[in-house]
Order: C-alpha cells, then sequence, then structure tokens
C-alpha cells in the first residue's frame, strides 16, 4: 500500500459554449445611429419652424441634385440664395429644358455645351437683378418685413421684374370677397413703392383671383380681379410712386391659377410688374 502523495489534485473545468457567441458592441454603434439620426430629425424640424417659405424652397434646391448650383437656384449664394423649387420659377441653366412660360435670353438653356455668351445679360437685366435683390433684402430689415416677404416671389422675364404677392392661409390681402385692402397689402405697397422709386421704369397690375363654385349665379372673378388690381395702383400711388409710370391695370379672373387647386387661395394674388424699358 502506497504512502498518501504530496501532489495536488487535478482539477478539471468543464467550459459550455454557447452558439453564437456574444455581440460585443455591435448595439453601440446601432445606438449611435440612432441618435445621429434623432438629432438629424430635430434640427430638420428647428429649420422647418425657422425659415420662411422662400428660405425654405432654397434649401430644397441646395440640396436637389437635378437643380443646377446657379443663381437661380437654391446654391447660388449660399444655404439662404434660392427662390423656387417649381420648374416655371426655377429655369434650366444648360442642356433643352429650359421653360416655355418664362425663357428669357439670360436663362434659358443654352445647348449641350451649356455655353453661355458673356454679354447675354445686358444691363436691364442687371438694373432688375439689382431691384429683385433690394427687395428681398428688406426682408432682413425686421421680422415684421421677413413675415410680409412670405407673401413674395419674384421673378424677371421678357415683360420685366415680376413681384407675385398672393394670399396665405389666415392672411389675405384683401377682405374676402371684398376690394377692401388689409394691412398687409398696405404695408407690402408701400416695400414695392420704396424699391421701385429707384428706378424710373413703367408700372403694370395683373390681378388673378381663384375659382369659386360654377352653381353660382353671378361668378366674381372678373369684377374682383379688376378691382384689386385697380386697388393696388391706388395704393402704390397712395405711397408715394408717380401715377405717370402707371401702364397698364388688367383683370384676369381665375384663368391662369397659381396651384393644381383652382379653389386654393394661394390663386389670389397681384403680380405688380417692373417693365422693361423700351430702347
Amino acid at each position: 500500500m502506497s504512502g498518501p502523495s504530496n501532489m495536488p489534485p487535478v482539477i478539471i473545468r468543464r467550459k459550455k459554449v454557447v452558439a453564437g457567441g456574444h455581440h460585443g458592441g455591435a448595439w453601440k454603434v446601432a445606438y449611435a445611429d440612432f441618435v445621429t439620426a434623432m438629432m438629424a430629425f430635430f434640427l430638420l424640424m428647428w429649420l422647418v419652424n425657422a425659415t420662411t417659405e422662400t428660405q425654405r424652397k432654397g434649401l430644397a434646391d441646395f440640396f436637389s441634385p437635378t437643380v443646377p448650383l446657379m443663381r437661380a437656384s437654391g446654391g447660388g449664394e449660399g444655404v439662404f440664395g434660392g427662390d423656387s423649387i417649381m420648374s416655371e420659377n426655377t429655369l434650366a441653366q444648360a442642356g433643352t429644358g429650359a421653360t416655355n412660360r418664362a425663357a428669357m435670353e439670360r436663362r434659358q438653356a443654352r445647348g449641350d455645351s451649356g455655353a453661355e455668351s458673356s454679354d447675354s445679360a445686358g444691363s436691364g437685366d442687371n438694373d432688375l437683378l439689382a431691384l429683385e435683390d433690394a427687395l428681398m433684402a428688406l426682408g432682413g430689415e425686421s421680422r415684421e418685413m421677413e413675415n410680409l416677404l412670405q407673401h413674395v416671389i419674384t421673378r424677371i422675364t421678357d415683360e420685366g421684374l415680376i413681384v407675385e404677392i398672393f394670399d396665405l392661409e389666415g392672411s389675405p390681402l384683401f377682405e374676402p370677397e371684398t376690394d377692401t385692402p388689409t394691412w398687409i397689402a398696405e404695408a407690402l405697397a408701400g416695400m414695392l413703392a420704396r424699391v421701385f422709386d429707384l428706378t424710373q421704369n413703367g408700372v403694370a397690375v395683373n390681378g388673378h383671383t381663384r375659382s369659386y363654385p360654377i352653381v353660382l349665379r353671378d361668378n366674381p372673378v372678373w369684377n374682383l380681379s379688376a378691382t384689386r388690381a385697380q386697388k393696388m395702383r391706388t395704393i402704390l400711388v397712395a405711397q408715394g410712386l408717380a401715377e405717370t409710370r402707371m401702364q397698364r391695370i388688367t383683370g384676369k379672373a381665375d384663368r391662369q391659377p397659381a396651384t393644381e387647386n383652382p379653389m386654393d387661395v394661394r390663386n389670389n394674388r397681384l403680380e405688380v410688374i417692373l417693365l422693361r424699358r423700351v430702347n
């Protein structure tokens, strides 16, 4: 019989292997992506609340890969440099996609090369662009001015600089179904008279209205569009615009809606046109 051994006992450990193992830090990566997405979402919500309609359109232009980053689109002069993402307001700068309604020589397509002659933008266009910039710059004077410019879009056509002012939901230019101007129309007229005083070009006013139900016996669209255009002429003259500069007053009723829904209040609008000079 052998004596006691000094060797330590042998201990056998059996490790249980779990199929698939642990997931390490993958959940951290997923959580970081979620937090980043939430930050982007809240930033988007802040931008929507803190910017005007014109600025939002400029942002959309800036991030749209299909819109050239030129002055007419959102990327022209900064994030808030754009005017509109609508095809009729943001004209193609190269290729064959120019619009038919407002294709002026300075902005229309130049063909496959996109080449543009150096003298295509004449001094008349430069003057109109300067006045357009002066009008939009008024939004930086105060919060009230910025809010008023939400009623305004501008575009340059063969006819001249068109300043379109329009109703917003809950903020009409005129009392409902009348030609009585609200304070918004009065203030906008003052802004226009102030900017138009920088030049001596002629001025025209076009009136437009939304459509009314066809069951109406007396449809007011013709009289309403004409009297509102006439009222805007009166306000502009009262604000200091020379009477001799007024060239034309036109009521176009509901024949040229600005939106797909002809009864939309957005179609209640006036086009105050700074006409090109005739050489």
